[in-house]
């Protein structure tokens, strides 16, 4: 392989540590702790808004409607009108947003596991700063 053929050929490996490359735009998607929250509620199956807003606790409607808007701009959710009077809504995941789902779980799982270790050394960091 030429150093021209192995330069282009390392410049169309997608790499997180590229700042051209896409893929830093989905990772800054689903970062987001609403979109992680949305994804793993709708892990368990199409679900209204109102019933995302109960499930979620303490997301405000706007940043619902904006996340879900963005979550099926990026092909992750699908909003299935129901064309019905009053209106009805669902949405649910794509194939590609439930293969996320499947590595969202481990994280949450993680995040269960481990929220009071996070907490006693943030407590310790605090504390430590203070005197």
């Amino acid at each position: 392989m030429s150093l021209d053929s192995a330069k282009k050929s390392a410049a169309s490996t997608p790499s997180v540590f590229d700042p051209t490359c896409s893929s830093r735009h989905a990772l800054e998607l689903v970062a987001s702790k609403w979109a992680m929250l949305i994804i793993s509620a709708l892990d368990e199956g199409p679900m209204r808004n109102a019933a995302l807003m109960r499930k979620l606790g303490d997301v405000s409607q706007k940043m619902l409607t904006q996340t879900l808007k963005e979550l099926e701009r990026n092909g992750l959710v699908i909003r299935d009108d129901k064309q019905t009077v009053p209106p009805h809504v669902e949405y649910r995941l794509s194939a590609v947003g439930r293969s996320l789902s499947d590595t969202l779980v481990v994280l949450d799982r993680w995040a269960e596991t481990h929220f009071g270790e996070l907490d006693a050394a943030r407590e310790r960091y605090d504390a430590e700063r203070r005197d």
